[in-house]
């Protein structure tokens, strides 16, 4: 069940099991495209989800000792996660029973603004696209 306005970011959409995410640091695989890395695993469900990615973010208390920085970094991951998402990662996923459960990992060393993270985040979901060996689709494949 998708709705109409998908750039929202609902609680559903976080990954908050325990079980999910130690399966997720634990069978999934990885990949860095500075300064995210990206953890993911395709994860079996026994009823349909609402949602088809679930996603935890993390910046390092060990990199930014501050929670507002933290926060910050976080706030402007979330927000250029929710704006690309539906067009970038739901709209090539296939319609399966599965869960793709997804690990946003900061590990850069400087605060940047947020059209920096908008494009890196959007080359790192087009980088995730093929590792999962998805075609993604183009304005040709639309009919625009």
């Amino acid at each position: 069940m998708r709705s109409k306005n998908m750039n929202t970011f609902h609680k559903e959409e976080r990954l908050c099991s325990k079980r999910l995410l130690d399966l997720l640091f634990k069978n999934g695989s990885s990949f860095l495209l500075y300064p995210f890395r990206l953890s993911y695993l395709f994860a079996p469900l026994d009823d349909a989800p609402r949602f088809p990615v679930q996603v935890v973010i993390n910046v390092s208390k060990k990199r930014y000792k501050r929670a507002v920085d933290r926060n910050l970094v976080k706030r402007r991951i979330r927000e250029a996660y929710r704006t690309q998402k539906q067009v970038s990662l739901y709209a090539v996923l296939p319609d399966a029973d599965q869960l793709l459960l997804l690990s946003i990992q900061f590990v850069g060393k400087k605060i940047y603004d947020h059209t920096f993270f908008e494009k890196r985040l959007a080359g790192a979901i087009k980088r995730l696209t093929t590792e999962l060996g998805i075609k993604p689709i183009t304005d040709a494949d639309q009919g625009h």
